[in-house]
This record gives C-alpha cells, sequence and structure tokens, in this order.
C-alpha cells in the first residue's frame, strides 16, 4: 500500500510563489514518472508538470518558465516550485507518482491566485 501526503497549498496574490510537496509512503520499491495535475470544476485533469526517472522533465505551456518539478529519490518526495503566480493557475493540485505499473495519487491541496 502506497499513500501520499500533499502540502503547500494556499491563497497568494497574483505574482506571488507557492511551493508545494508531496510524501510518499509505503511499500515503495521504485518510483518511475513523478507529476503534478489540477483541476477545476466542470474541467478534466490536466499535466502541469512530469519528470522521468532520469530527471526528462515535462511542463504544460501555460506554466513554462514560471514552475519547477523536483523530486527527492532517497526520500519518495517531489515538489513543484510556483513563481509568478496568475488567477488562471487557481484550482486543485495532485501529486502523482507511478511505482512499477501503478499510479498513485496525492489527496489534492487548492491553490487560489487572488488579489
Amino acid at each position: 500500500q502506497v499513500h501520499l501526503v500533499e502540502s503547500g497549498g494556499g491563497l497568494v496574490q497574483p505574482g506571488g510563489s507557492l511551493r508545494l510537496s508531496c510524501a510518499a509512503s509505503g511499500s515503495i520499491f521504485s518510483i518511475n514518472t513523478v507529476g503534478w495535475y489540477r483541476q477545476t470544476p466542470g474541467k478534466e485533469r490536466e499535466l502541469v508538470a512530469a519528470m522521468t526517472s532520469s530527471g526528462v522533465t515535462n511542463y504544460a505551456d501555460s506554466v513554462k518558465g514560471r514552475f519547477t518539478i523536483s523530486r527527492d529519490n532517497a526520500k519518495n518526495m517531489m515538489s513543484l516550485q510556483m513563481n509568478d503566480l496568475k488567477p488562471e493557475d487557481t484550482a486543485v493540485y495532485y501529486c502523482m507518482m507511478q511505482i512499477v505499473a501503478r499510479r498513485y495519487w496525492g489527496q489534492g491541496t487548492q491553490v487560489t491566485v487572488s488579489s
């Protein structure tokens, strides 16, 4: 059983920064791809950023240059540094870790960008 716990969401003004973190616990042999997704009411969950086990990253066009994904394999943790936040970044953010052939998800953390 694998459990992901997220932290770091909240309310921030436009142009501000937040850092999301996600920690995995349980029976973890190795983590393959990790990713951050976000979802707003009435819309499908969308990929924000992902990183493979070899460090290759992929970002949504809307966040390139503003968001940075990172991972700490030794601690089974991942993070998302979000800078220059915009109101359209408001969403529930979910972390995802692929372990063997299965995807595990965090519970979601709310990020609200508003003045």
